[in-house]
């Protein structure tokens, strides 16, 4: 069965300066739990260099033109651990890494750390993973960036293990256990929902195929995202790995009026296109007001008009 489409938003774990208002971030969590957005999203860096260039050589897992939001000097929380602490002051909106650099965490203590934060959401928690586009980082963490999908896949492999079975054996040519109890296991049956992001290639398409619930289209597959999953139906079809998970994110475009402002209308009218070509997530970027009763208003009329418009395509 095709999910219906829902509504998910960004919100900044970061901050260009080394200090921020951090109330700011639980304030807008809680507005988007109580109008209705369907997920929210916080990114992760545990660790810069001085050169960021990287960040737009899609060579490296950057995007072409893309930049960084922040100097090597910004404040950046660990999502994790951010999520915890906004799934305490929420009740019903799920919880996405957006994206994770799994391979950075120990294998098990992913798994663990993930687990428990699933167990005390009550089930909300999506992991969307990735490989990232920064050196430095795999370089502090002790590990080799060239290697850094076979890095992700091989924690993917233990989480699943570890969250799927009671007593738990692994082998492969990183690590050897057996007989290892690791509970409680997540809140959700099966495990936490996988996002796998990158771009419309084999190597995505593979871990995608073997471990994603959803896809996270990452540089000229985000931009054009219609395209981009036609590549990736392609790269499926390629390689015989079935369907494609049913689940994908894309951005909306944003219409705004000649004041700046988004035209609510106008950006609404982008939907029914992505929908139509398969996305389920529908990630619309909108600046909130601090204040957070205003902060709820904006996100209630964008809510009921996302609900109108998916409500027709569903009719």
């Amino acid at each position: 069965m095709i999910p219906l489409p829902h509504l998910s938003i960004q919100l900044l774990n970061f901050s260009a300066a080394p200090s921020a208002d951090w109330q700011v971030l639980a304030d807008h969590a809680t507005a988007a739990d109580q109008a209705g957005v369907d997920r929210l999203a916080i990114s992760d860096h545990v660790a810069f260099g001085d050169n960021l260039d990287d960040y737009a050589d899609p060579s490296k897992g950057g995007t072409a033109g893309g930049r960084q939001p922040t100097g090597p000097d910004g404040a950046w929380l660990e999502p994790l651990t951010t999520l915890s602490w906004l799934a305490a002051q929420t009740n019903r909106i799920r919880l996405q890494t957006g994206i994770l650099l799994a391979a950075l965490r120990r294998p098990i203590v992913l798994a663990k750390t993930a687990a428990t934060l699933d167990v005390l959401s009550g089930g909300r928690l999506d992991l969307g993973v990735g490989v990232g586009w920064q050196d430095t980082e795999y370089t502090a963490a002790g590990l080799n960036f060239s290697q850094r999908g076979r890095l992700l896949d091989h924690s993917l492999e233990v989480c699943h293990v570890v969250w799927t079975t009671n007593r738990s054996f692994y082998t492969s040519n990183e690590l050897t256990f057996e007989g290892v109890h690791a509970m409680p296991a997540p809140a959700q049956q099966g495990g936490i929902p996988i996002w796998v992001s990158g771009t419309a290639n084999s190597r995505t398409a593979k871990r995608l195929a073997t471990f994603g619930c959803g896809w996270i289209p990452w540089g000229d597959d985000r931009a054009d995202i219609i395209c981009g999953i036609r590549r990736m139906k392609r790269q499926f079809e390629e390689l015989g790995l079935g369907s494609v998970p049913l689940e994908v994110q894309g951005p909306v475009p944003i219409v705004k009026n000649n004041d700046g402002v988004m035209n609510l209308e106008r950006t609404m009218e982008g939907i029914p296109p992505l929908v139509e070509a398969g996305v389920t997530d529908c990630r619309i970027s909108i600046p909130l007001p601090t204040d957070p009763s205003a902060a709820e208003d904006r996100l209630g009329q964008l809510v009921a008009a996302f609900r109108t418009t998916t409500g027709r395509l569903a009719n």
